[in-house]
């Protein structure tokens, strides 16, 4: 995926300012940064839920950003936002359904790769979304979003507000899914340990920016004072 000098607006407030972003295929890249420098902004960008002011969204050979946000299911871009969104009222196998629709294949069968990662799933498919855990709401939504059997996955702060043995199983399976399942995968995350468990690459925002970018290995101790800690 390649984004070419993104900008957006609120209002008369400028927000993003010529965001340049590239995520190799087959690469996990962490979107850091404080609070309220532009990490989720960007994400409904890309997926199209915030408009743009100007540039460019490639992915697969496909300019997004004119394009209708459901299109990036069809063009197999999953997205797990910020807080889950997951429908409390449906019942667990339905939440995974909602998932399948988005499907240009129109295939009605859930991947069995969805319950080979998340079993718990399996046993409670009758269960209302709204009565699981944290860690079982984030499991659903990142399952919901392999309905899709995506090739671009994007996460926004999958560990917020999870129990620490959830955060380590879904580390884990991230790292199954980019590393042997070779699915690309772009995410937002304030845990740094978290961060360099999970990403080969880092992209560090700042006041709307992106100021620095490299290999995960390369994130620096100055680099940590100067934009991530708070």
């Amino acid at each position: 995926m390649k984004i070419r000098d993104l900008d957006h607006f609120y209002g008369e407030s400028h927000t993003l300012w010529g965001i340049d972003l590239e995520v190799e295929k087959g690469a996990c890249m962490c979107l850091m940064g404080r609070n309220g420098v532009g990490k989720t902004t960007l994400l409904k960008c890309i997926m199209g839920l915030e408009k743009i002011r100007n540039g460019e969204i490639h992915f697969n050979g496909i300019e997004f950003s004119s394009r209708a946000a459901e299109l990036r299911a069809r063009h197999k871009i999953g997205y797990v936002p910020q807080g889950r969104e997951i429908f409390s009222q449906l019942t667990v196998e339905e939440n995974l359904q909602t998932g399948l629709s988005a499907r240009a294949d129109r295939i009605k069968t859930l991947p069995p790769l969805i319950f080979e990662l998340f079993p718990v799933l399996k046993k409670m498919l009758s269960r209302k979304g709204g009565d699981l855990s944290g860690g079982q709401q984030q499991q659903l939504a990142l399952g919901r979003a392999l309905a899709i059997e995506p090739e671009l996955l994007i996460l926004d702060e999958p560990t917020e507000g999870i129990q620490p043995n959830i955060v380590s199983e879904i580390g884990d399976i991230i790292n199954r899914l980019n590393k042997d399942l070779g699915l690309t995968v772009l995410l937002v995350e304030q845990k740094l340990p978290f961060a360099r468990k999970v990403a080969s690459d880092f992209s560090i925002m700042e006041k709307g920016t992106v100021v620095a970018t490299g290999e995960m290995s390369k994130l620096n101790e100055d680099l940590i004072d100067r934009y991530l800690k708070v």
